[in-house]
This record gives C-alpha cells, structure tokens and sequence, in this order.
C-alpha cells in the first residue's frame, strides 16, 4: 500500500477508484441519523448519561464511584478538531503535549511522556496499547470523528477492570451503532496546516436484521517548524477505510463485525547513530511508511433479563518504517457474563487471551533482542456491585489475575463506593492497586547511545541495556469525588486523589563487557533498568457545565498534581524522578463556549492555559480555538475553524528519549464542509 504515496497520479487514481467503488454500493436507505443536539437536554439529564468503561457493565455518570468525564459526539463536534488528541484536550487531568505534526504525548494525571505506558487506550474495547514500547501510537489511531458515540475518560486506575497498564487512566473511545448512521456522509475541507481531508460513508440495511456502513477517509497534513523556523520535515499522509456491520439474527443475539485498514507515509526528524566511529547520535530527517488494520467480531447473548454474554475476538496487524522497523500481530479474545438474578448484586465476570507475535529489524543504533518474539496473556477479573441501600448506597469490589510473559502472575484488586443522597448529588469514593508491566523496551531493547576515548586509547561505547528481571511498576490509589446537577443550568464535577508509586523503573549502571563487533573493539560502558524509585502525586479536576441562557453553555475546567519521586538508597540515577516530577504541567485549566446565535448559525471558542514543564523545560502557553458554523438545507453543515490563534508557533514537549526532535505547533485554520444525504 505504501506504493500509492510514489507516484501522485497513482495515488489519485486509487483513491478515486476506492470513492466510486462506494458510491456504487450506494442502495436505498433511510437518511443517516443526525445526532442529538444535546443544547436542548437539561444538564440534568446529562449526569445520567450511561457509561460502560468504569466495571464493563453500564451505569448511570452520577452514581458511579469513579472520575469519569464524558466526551459526547457534540462536545467532538463543537471543539473543530479533526484527529483524537485534541479531542482530548477537553478533560481536565488529561495532559496533551504535541511533540511534531504526527507524534503526541498524552497522559493522565501525570508522568507525561511520548510512550506514557501507564494510560490504557480502547476502541470499542479493544486495546491499541502497545506492548513494543508500552503506550499509543496516536498517528495511528484514526477514524471519522463523526462515527464516535462518545468517549470515556477513566482519570485514575481502571486494572480491575481492564488489566496491566490501566494504571492512571483509561480512554474507550466508543463508535456508534451502524443504525445511526444510515444514509451517506460527505466531509471534506482544507487550510495552512490541514491542507486537504475527507471521508465518504455510507450506511443502508441489508434485510430487516442487519444495518451496515463503509467509509473512506484521507488527509494532507503540512509540516510544521523546527525550533529554528525552518521546515521540520513532518509533513504527513494518510489514507484508511473501514467497514462495521451490525446484525440481530434472532431476538436474544446481536453480532458486530468491524474493521480497517490504512496506509501512512511521515516525515519523522530523528536522531540516528548510523556508525560507532561517530562520537553518537546525529539529526537526520527520514520518511516512514505504516501500514496495518484490524477485524474484530463481537457476539451478545441474551439469556434472560438477568443473565448476558458477550465474546469479542479481534486481530490487530501493524507495520512500522523508521529507524527500528517492526511487523506486530496481536489477538485478542475476551468472554464476560453479567449476572443480575440477585435482589442487591449485579455480577461481572470475564475470561481473556492475548497472542503478540513481533518481528522486528535492529541496526547499531536500535534493536531488540531477540529480533522476533511471542508473548502470551492469561486473565480472568470479577466485579460485584451490592446494593447496601436501595438507589441510595452502592459498593463495587473487584478483582483481576493476570500471568504474562514478564513477570508471571499480577492481582489487581479495588474497592468502590458512590452514596447518593438524592437525585442530583453523588459522594464517592474508591481505593485501587494497578500494575504497569514490562514492554520489549524494558527488557529485550539495546541502544548505542555514544562513543568517547579512554585516557588509554581504549574506544568505549556507551549504551541502554533492557532488563529480562525488571519487575512490575505499581501504584495504591485513594480517590474522593462529588458531582452534583444544581437546579437545571449548573452541574459540577471534583475528584480529589493520592497515588502511591511503587517500582517506578530507573536507569542504572552495569558492568562493562567487551566486544569484537562491530569493529573496531571497543568497551561497552553499559545502563540498564532497576525497580529503584517511588514516590507519591497529589491532585485534583474539577469541571463544570452552566447555562447562563438557554442558547449559551459555558464549561470551564481546571486540573492541579504535584508529583514527589524519590530513589532508593542504592540507586545511581540522578535524571529519572526530576523528569517524571517535571514533564507534566502542575496547573492546567480551559473554558469552553457554546453560543446558539441563531437557528442555523453558533459560535464555538475555546481557551487551554498549560502550566511550564520543568524538565525538559517548556514554557507555559495559552491555546485559542474558535469555530463559526452555518447549517444550510436540512442537512448541510460549513464551518470556518482557527486553531491556535494566539501565537504563530510553539513548542509543547521534548521527548527525552530523543526518539524523535521536537517541532512547533503552529497557528492553523481550515473551513469544512459537511453533507448527510
């Protein structure tokens, strides 16, 4: 797929032989569902919106014992955004730093990095956390933003839930069912950075039982500046298209079946160490190539109103470039039971099985060893839900077993509790343990970091060790929240929480070892990881919907951590706890606006302050995003978007891994036209 980037006229060609292959599967259908203009519910009715993310079954936002902040299909639209982290900006407690044009570093509640391995990422349940370097591809994760139900962001451990690395929050990113979107659907538009998008849906039934849609998606991302105002060589392509097909073959069974696959072609400014005779590392600006997809299958059964099933199966294959190529297999099989049959418990119980095959190819400067390797994970978790006191009194207690590759049998155990004195308040409160466990970079990973002379004429190389017996990083979470819907125009939500660090990895020294290759010989003056540094984070959000007039809706939102990390006594590291204290902003704080102007015509503006970042150092910065939007017809939609107004460009992170050079976000804007027919 990768070819179609090598000659344009190919790739129009292909492109436009993919967009009259659907239009010509167009059949008759109903017109594709418009989602509900939530400006016309009461704030109190969206308090009670269901969520499924906190313990996998569904519940009520104000009665769950967790810091859940909903992101809807109209809080997507309004915030002009066309790729998931911006989109993300919206939460407070959630940090989104962009580092070039396709790479973010995005965490929750701290220890912000380009890899944050302690955040778990799901679509539709299934995970896109990566066991390579433990985290997110974000320039990979990518659908019609207009096929998102709703976003779910967990702030705060979900391991009882969902597993390892669920440790300081769980996104699930939840599309929408194949029912509400019938009919065909037409985006596209362009600007200085988003130069040219589109997608092409459509969505029609096939017999009375089974709905469907197939779409086709591309984007033309401009390259942004370097640090020095000139090209930053991070320009970005890509092209994908999906499919979801949604059946009820008899009354008690529903099935879904869905996938995609995509092809990407980057500019990536790196650093590259090409040979030992250089001193080390060297920028260099290099294309990548990535490709991959996925299928996933998901069947519910219904066996009485208290007793459901539900088996997902799914099969994710990915293809990355760059200067560590690598070709990843991962499948995933998950069975869960609700049980309901009980007066005052609602039972959750799962099974699950995960099969990671990867194949990479090293260089001097990077590799794993061994180059090809295949993991294995077994689990299994119970949730129960007691009603202590009817529609009042509410304890969730849970437990996960997990046995992986690294390091054999986890338990991650919580407990929860949500009173709610009436309809319109919720107290709750929650303690949890949760378990970051080891990727391919803690363990089977080697990188050559530098060459220098000793005084005696031996060449030393100077290079970053995995450790096979690294253990799992932990935490013990305490967490208190209250959320409140006060009369119809106001509702806020506060969480409050302390994270007890445990096992946080370190880089340590190793003993030296020679070796004859690559020549010359040289003595390697090895690092490697160590369990030496704990610590503690303390902080809180809280956010906020008012409607001082019925066509106006303010949300502001603030977020406050302090992060303190320690080393043990023995540990040499002296660079580890200041970068965890330091990479993520201690204040945090948007507002956003809503105004309904008039009938077919609303303004929507929003303003993000980030607090500096103390190592690597970034100053604080303001972000303004507007958008003005005019609905034509009963079904056309054009919107004129500016983003990053207040400054022409700025720098949001430094990765300190050096894995990739920083550029700066520039100031954008795009018009946009959308049609559902």
């Amino acid at each position: 797929m990768g070819r179609l980037w090598e000659d344009p006229k190919v790739f129009i060609r292909n492109t436009g032989a993919l967009v009259v292959a659907l239009a010509l599967s167009l059949a008759p259908a109903w017109p594709q569902q418009a989602g509900p203009d939530l400006t016309q519910e009461s704030l109190t009715d969206l308090m009670n919106v269901e969520v499924t993310s906190v313990s996998q079954k569904a519940e009520k936002l104000s009665r769950t014992a967790s810091a859940v902040f909903v992101i809807t299909q109209e809080d997507i639209r309004r915030s002009g955004s066309t790729n998931l982290p911006d989109v993300l900006r919206i939460v407070p407690g959630v940090d989104v730093a962009q580092i070039d044009s396709n790479t973010w570093a995005i965490s929750v509640r701290g220890l912000n990095q380009r890899f944050s391995n302690e955040l778990l990422v799901l679509v539709d349940g299934r995970s896109v956390y990566t066991t390579e370097f433990g985290g997110v591809y974000w320039d990979t994760l990518d659908l019609p933003l207009e096929d998102i139900e709703r976003i779910e962001v967990i702030r705060g451990p979900g391991g009882s839930a969902w597993g390892a690395n669920a440790v300081n929050g769980v996104v699930n990113i939840i599309t929408k069912k194949t029912s509400d979107t019938l009919g065909a659907l037409v985006v596209s538009g362009g600007g200085n950075v988003q130069q040219g998008f589109g997608t092409l849906q459509y969505g029609g039934n096939a017999g009375s039982s089974i709905t469907y849609r197939a779409w086709a998606k591309y984007f033309n991302d401009d390259h942004y500046p370097d640090p020095m105002n000139q090209d930053g060589a991070d320009g970005w392509r890509s092209l994908r298209a999906g499919f979801r097909i949604d059946a009820a073959p008899t009354a008690k069974d529903s099935l879904t079946f869905q996938g995609d696959i995509y092809t990407d072609r980057e500019g990536t400014p790196v650093f590259a160490f090409p040979s030992i005779t250089l001193p080390g590392p060297i920028p260099v600006n290099i294309t990548m190539n990535l490709s991959g997809g996925f299928l996933q299958g998901a069947w519910n059964h219904t066996f009485s109103a208290q007793s459901v099933t539900t088996l997902q199966v799914s099969y994710d294959q990915s293809e990355r470039g760059g200067l560590l190529p690598d070709n990843r297999g991962t499948l995933d099989l998950n069975f869960q039971h609700q049980y309901r049959g009980w007066s005052r418990q609602n039972l959750v119980w799962g099974l699950g099985y995960n099969r990671v095959a990867s194949s990479s190819q090293g260089d001097f400067f990077v590799s794993f060893i061994p180059a090809d390797l295949t993991t294995h994970l077994f689990s299994a978790f119970v949730q129960d839900e007691i009603t202590l006191a009817p529609d009042r009194l509410f304890l969730t207690a849970g437990i996960r077993l997990e046995h992986n590759y690294y390091t054999g049998v986890d338990v991650m155990p919580s407990a929860r509790v949500a009173w709610t004195p009436d309809d319109r308040q919720t107290v709750w409160a929650a303690v949890s343990n949760a378990l970051r466990s080891p990727a391919q970079i803690d363990t089977d990973f080697r990188a050559n970091l530098a060459t220098f002379t000793e005084p005696d004429g031996t060449l030393a190389l100077v290079a970053l060790l995995g450790n096979p017996h690294v253990q799992n990083e932990s935490l013990i979470a305490y967490e208190f929240g209250y959320r409140a819907s006060i009369l119809d125009r106001l509702s806020v939500d506060f969480a409050a929480y302390y994270n007890d660090y445990g096992h946080q990895e370190t880089d340590e020294p190793a003993t030296p070892f020679f070796e004859n290759t690559p020549a010359p010989p040289h003595l390697v003056i090895p690092t490697t990881f160590e369990n030496l540094m704990h610590g503690e984070a303390a902080g809180f959000e809280i956010s906020a919907n008012w409607k001082p007039l019925s066509r106006w809706t303010l949300s502001p939102g603030y977020a406050f951590e302090g992060i303190h990390m320690h080393t043990a006594p023995s540990s040499q590291d002296t660079t580890s706890a200041a970068a965890a204290e330091g990479s993520s902003p201690v204040h945090s704080a948007q507002l956003r606006s809503h105004v309904a102007l008039w009938r077919s015509l609303s303004w929507d503006a929003s303003t993000y302050f980030v607090d500096r970042l103390r190592d690597p150092v970034i100053p604080s910065y303001t972000r303004f995003d507007t958008q003005l939007s005019w609905k034509f017809g009963a079904r056309g939609t054009f919107s004129l978007v500016g983003q990053n107004l207040l400054k022409d460009h700025h720098e949001e992170f430094i990765d300190s891994t050096e894995s990739t050079r920083t550029t700066e976000v520039k100031r954008s804007a795009f018009a946009k036209f959308t049609w559902l027919f």
